[in-house]
């Protein structure tokens, strides 16, 4: 039979042919796009995101540690005042933020890039007391290095002159007073004041009086020349503070700091009388001083 006739044959005993199989074009890469590469099956993989965020959470949590103790030891010291010795400037239970800056390069060349200064008079400062270091008082600067003063009565006297203070005299709190401040019978103001000091009504009444804290060892009745390097340091409430009269100056060195804020006041005195902790907790605390300024 003709091919023609019988159409097309398939060769017996012949593998037909068949096209060639094109290879995966795993290796084509489209310029401008990055393969996608399926990862494999078995391996765990770590979210990059979670990774991230917890680096940032630790990462924080050391620069806040870091800065915390840097601003106790350098810049800022919390301190709490157990006694009325400067009311009503400061009162007892007073919590107060100590500016330790200020002060802190006394003789460094470098003390102009910085908002360093000396000591004025008027200052409320916080220092290491002479006679036990390991306790801080808070008293006012009133003599500087090389100043000669004298306390009489009610007046001070820097070298031979008047320093301007305006005196309140002032009876202290009855037991069962809602307020522990110091209760203001009268007032002498004085120009140039820039701060009050606080005195019993009975000081004013004569200036040889000797009573009380009137028997001081230095200044009192007759003058004291301040050491080199040493700061003559009173407490505002002048008939209830023991200091640079009784004990002596006050070594440079031995200062921490500028007293600067109040950031908590709490009477602990009123809050004796009972009562629900809680509660006498926010009833007894001072809210108005929150944020005061420290003449």
């Amino acid at each position: 039979m003709s091919e023609e006739q019988g159409g097309t044959l398939e060769t017996v005993g012949m593998v037909p042919e068949l096209a060639p199989v094109t290879p995966p074009d795993t290796d084509r890469v489209t310029p401008g796009r990055t393969p996608e590469i399926a990862p494999y099956e078995g391996d765990a993989v770590e979210s990059p995101e979670a990774k991230s965020v917890l680096r940032e959470y630790f990462e924080s949590a050391v620069v806040t540690v870091i800065m915390a103790l840097f601003g106790m030891t350098f810049v800022i010291q919390a301190v709490k005042v157990p006694t009325g010795s400067m009311q009503n400037n400061i009162l007892i239970g007073d919590h107060l933020l100590v500016n330790k800056f200020i002060f802190g390069a006394r003789e460094s060349s470098k003390s102009s890039l910085f908002p360093f200064r000396n000591v004025r008079r008027g200052d409320v400062i916080v220092f290491k007391f002479p006679q036990d270091p390991q306790t801080n008082y808070v008293k006012r600067v009133i003599g500087l290095p090389g100043d000669t003063i004298e306390i009489r009565g009610v007046r001070v006297l820097i070298n031979g002159e008047e320093w301007p203070e305006h005196r309140i005299f002032a009876n202290r709190p009855l037991f069962d007073s809602n307020d522990s401040a110091l209760q203001a019978e009268r007032e002498e103001p004085v120009p140039g004041a820039s701060y009050k000091v606080y005195w019993e009504p009975r000081s004013g009444e004569e200036e040889s009086f000797v009573g009380g804290f009137h028997t001081g060892r230095y200044g009192v009745g007759q003058p004291f020349q301040i050491p080199e390097g040493h700061y003559f340091a009173m407490g505002d409430n002048r008939d209830d503070s023991e200091d640079s009269r009784f004990w002596g100056t006050v070594p440079r060195e031995n200062i921490i700091g500028r007293a600067l804020i109040v950031y908590w006041s709490y009477d602990e005195r009123a809050a004796e009388r009972g009562g629900n902790l809680l509660l006498n907790l926010f009833r007894y605390t001072r809210w108005q001083r929150t944020g005061a300024l420290i003449p």
